[in-house]
């Protein structure tokens, strides 16, 4: 005789419940390296900055754009080598001279904004000016060294306008000096960021 389970005669049944939704994995986020994460992956450390001697600023910040004065191949508070590129400098040191004045803007940069080098959205132009001996024709294979690491460190947003200039003459017997323009990632305002999402801002006029 079957067994019965509640009072009234009547068999208990399990309920059935749906089965639950099968979720698909989650995909892991990818923390994107920081600026001197990738400077240290390059095997590049910013240097001591050094202060400007004259009246003006390393670094001008307007409407997002961050404009980085004439930098100097500056090592350990010296220039060396000094002199034209193709009869004191040979085009390696000169290269190598090119490197540092990156270096010198970058870490102008991340002692000026306000979030360091990760605040850099893109290089926007290079001019570079290169001492150079009479014959000299190198001059953008010299710039040529501080633009392929900017395209190392930024990727794509690397890439850049640039200007190579022979002169005749450099501040502190440099064979090299290069200014630098940057795209600087905009903050949102405070009334941007209290906005609620999905509301389109109505502009009202008079």
């Amino acid at each position: 005789m079957a067994r019965d389970d509640k009072p009234g005669g009547k068999r208990f049944k399990p309920e059935r419940r749906p089965a639950a939704a099968i979720k698909p994995p989650s995909v892991p986020l990818i923390e994107q390296p920081t600026m001197r994460r990738r400077l240290a992956l390059l095997g590049l450390r910013l240097p001591e900055i050094k202060p400007p001697a004259f009246h003006y600023v390393p670094v001008v910040v307007h409407g997002g754009i961050a404009y980085v004065s004439g930098q100097l191949p500056w090592q350990d508070g010296e220039i060396g080598p000094a002199g034209k590129v193709g009869r004191e400098v040979a085009l390696e040191q000169a290269e190598e001279a090119a490197r540092r004045c990156l270096m010198q803007a970058l870490a102008w940069l991340n002692q000026t904004l306000a979030g360091g080098l990760d605040e850099i959205e893109r290089a926007l132009r290079v001019t570079g000016y290169v001492a150079s001996s009479p014959g000299f024709d190198q001059q953008p294979r010299v710039i040529d060294a501080a633009s392929e690491i900017l395209v190392k460190l930024l990727g794509q947003a690397g890439h850049h306008a640039r200007s190579a200039i022979g002169v005749a003459e450099l501040p502190q017997g440099a064979p090299v000096e290069i200014e630098f323009t940057f795209a600087i990632k905009r903050r949102p305002t405070p009334a941007q960021r209290q906005r609620r999402p999905g509301f389109p801002v109505v502009e009202k006029r008079p």
